[in-house]
């Protein structure tokens, strides 16, 4: 029998591991979380200058192999990413693993028709009206997980008793792992809701708000990031973050469709999240929020490219934003340090 595994990307994986579970009649390995031994096997056989994004996810890629999978889905593209999938399946020929590897997206975009015929060629009796019905499932599943994550973020910092979300949200994580359809993951989704409602919470009257922007992965990635957003709320910081697998797969075509038409400041498209986090530079800057991060990998282009115009927007809008670049051998205490002067800051202005 085939056995599917797949890169991971945040808590991804549970929806992932869903849909194929369901539509493929193969075994899907899920990846192990990401580690300090997954990157050194991305680091290990990717190139120098590649950006950090694709030695994370050659390195699950690789801990699915040595977990028995053949067959590899990937889900890139918008920038240089889109390659990749080629350029990381001939590494793992290199290392002699006999393995192939799917790209679902074609032209930086997923396309349902590339979809069908991939998981036709993995699977010979698969039927495209299960991919249909449990597609709409898992694609509900991720915006259920991201609203949930929204509140999650905007409060964790006030949370009284110290770890109630972070037990909560595991709890919540494995209820949709089990769930039987639209009625189920409506009714997991709505009592979970109502739980993180309810967990006491104590916001002082200006508490600060800070949004984080920047390179898809490593935004949605914690460890690419170092856990950063658990940093700001351990400094009682209420946080904002508009990239999510929602916003990426159902809104942000007519959202930068719109967008462009309105940015004064940028006429084209910059690829991958460049303009992006232009628009949301602005969103955050007329919002109120004291201060911005910003996150890129290591030489990622776009993201390079749109550091000066994010500048300019901040700095007429009198918002600090702190940029932050991230590979695998990035210092904790460094990291740590620069977040602690750029929070000291953001307290002086506030209290000025």
């Amino acid at each position: 029998m085939t056995k599917v595994s797949f890169p991971i990307i945040g808590n991804y994986n549970i929806p992932a591991y869903y849909l194929l579970t369901h539509v493929l009649n193969t075994e899907v390995i899920s990846p192990p979380p990401i580690t300090s031994k997954t990157i050194e096997l991305g680091v290990k056989y990717s190139p120098d200058f590649v950006c950090t994004p694709f030695k994370y996810t050659l390195g699950t890629m690789i801990e699915g192999v040595e977990k028995g999978a053949d067959t590899l889905i990937q889900l890139g593209g918008g920038c240089r990413y889109g390659y990749y999938a080629s350029l990381q399946e001939k590494i793992l020929a290199d290392l002699n693993y006999k393995v192939k590897v799917y790209n679902l997206v074609t032209a930086g975009k997923p396309s349902l028709k590339r979809i069908i015929k991939i998981f036709k060629e993995i699977d010979s009796e698969f039927k495209s009206v299960k991919l249909f019905y449990y597609g709409l499932i898992t694609l509900k599943m991720v915006k259920y997980m991201d609203k949930i994550d929204d509140y999650i973020r905007e409060n964790i910092a006030f949370e009284v008793e110290k770890g109630s979300f972070e037990t909560l949200k595991e709890e919540m994580l494995s209820a949709f792992k089990s769930i039987k359809g639209f009625i189920s993951l409506r009714k997991t989704y709505k009592k979970y809701l109502q739980k993180f409602k309810s967990l006491k919470i104590y916001k002082p009257d200006n508490y600060l708000k800070v949004g984080v922007i920047g390179e898809l992965y490593t935004l949605m990635e914690p460890f690419a990031n170092n856990y950063l957003e658990r940093i700001l709320s351990d400094n009682k910081i209420s946080i904002k973050r508009y990239t999510t697998a929602t916003y990426l797969l159902l809104k942000k075509k007519n959202i930068m469709k719109k967008a462009l038409k309105k940015l004064k400041v940028i006429k084209y498209n910059l690829g991958a999240d460049g303009a992006d986090n232009v628009l949301n530079t602005k969103l955050l800057c007329n919002e109120g929020y004291d201060g911005i991060i910003h996150l890129k990998s290591a030489f990622c282009t776009p993201e390079i490219g749109v550091m000066p115009i994010i500048s300019k927007i901040a700095d007429e809008k009198d918002v600090p934003v702190l940029f932050l670049t991230f590979d695998a051998n990035t210092s904790e205490v460094g990291l740590k340090t620069r977040l602690e002067a750029f929070f000291d800051m953001l307290e002086m202005r506030r209290d000025k």
